[in-house]
C-alpha cells in the first residue's frame, strides 16, 4: 500500500522565522527568479520505503514517469496507490498506464491533504530542511532534500509522515 503526492520547490525558500535586533529590520534574501521543480514522492506505509522523483513540470507525462519508477522499485508486488484527484493523476493516459503496470489507483477525498502521509514529508522539507535560507542553486537544494529524506530510517519516515502516530486513519 503506497501513498503518492507531489510538491513544488522554488528558488524563493519558505520563510518560517526571522530574527533581528529590536528596532532593526531583518533582511530577507530573494533572488527574484521563478525557477521551480516538482518533487514526486511515494511512501510505502508498511515498510517506510520511499520513491522520489524530480521533474520540471507537474503534468501527466512527469506523473507517468513517476508511476514507471514506482513499478520498477516494487516489481512483483500487488500495488495499491492512494493519491489525490489532481489532473495529471486522473488523466485517461495516466489511469491506463497504471492499469498496464498493475497499479491500482485509489482516490483520496477532495481537499483532504491530511489523509495523505506524504504531506508530512513535504512539511519536513519545507519547514526544516529548506526553509529560511537563500537558494542559489535550486538543483542543489533539491538534491539536499532528497538526501535528507533518503537518510531517514524507514521508521523515521513513517514517524514524520504520521503513520505511527496512533491516530493515522488507515490501520496498517
Amino acid at each position: 500500500m503506497l501513498f503518492s503526492d507531489a510538491t513544488i520547490l522554488t528558488e524563493t525558500p519558505p520563510l518560517r522565522a526571522g530574527w533581528a535586533k529590536v528596532g532593526e529590520q531583518t533582511e530577507v534574501p530573494i533572488t527574484g527568479n521563478r525557477a521551480r521543480r516538482v518533487v514526486f514522492g511515494a511512501l510505502n506505509v508498511g515498510t517506510g520505503t520511499v520513491c522520489l522523483d524530480r521533474a520540471g513540470q507537474w503534468n501527466q507525462d512527469s506523473f507517468q514517469d513517476h508511476l514507471r519508477h514506482i513499478r520498477s522499485l516494487w516489481r512483483g508486488w500487488k500495488l495499491v496507490l492512494f493519491l489525490d484527484r489532481g489532473s495529471p493523476h486522473t488523466a485517461r493516459q495516466s489511469r491506463e498506464l497504471a492499469a498496464e503496470l498493475g497499479i491500482e489507483l485509489r482516490w483520496l477525498p477532495t481537499a483532504c491533504p491530511e489523509l495523505n502521509p506524504v504531506e508530512g514529508l513535504w512539511r519536513l522539507l519545507k519547514g526544516r530542511v529548506l526553509s529560511n535560507e537563500p537558494t542559489p542553486d535550486l538543483d542543489a537544494s533539491l538534491s539536499r532534500a532528497f538526501e535528507h529524506l533518503e537518510s531517514l530510517s524507514p521508521r523515521g519516515r513513517l514517524e514524520v509522515a504520521g503513520v505511527l502516530s496512533g491516530t493515522f486513519w488507515l490501520p496498517t
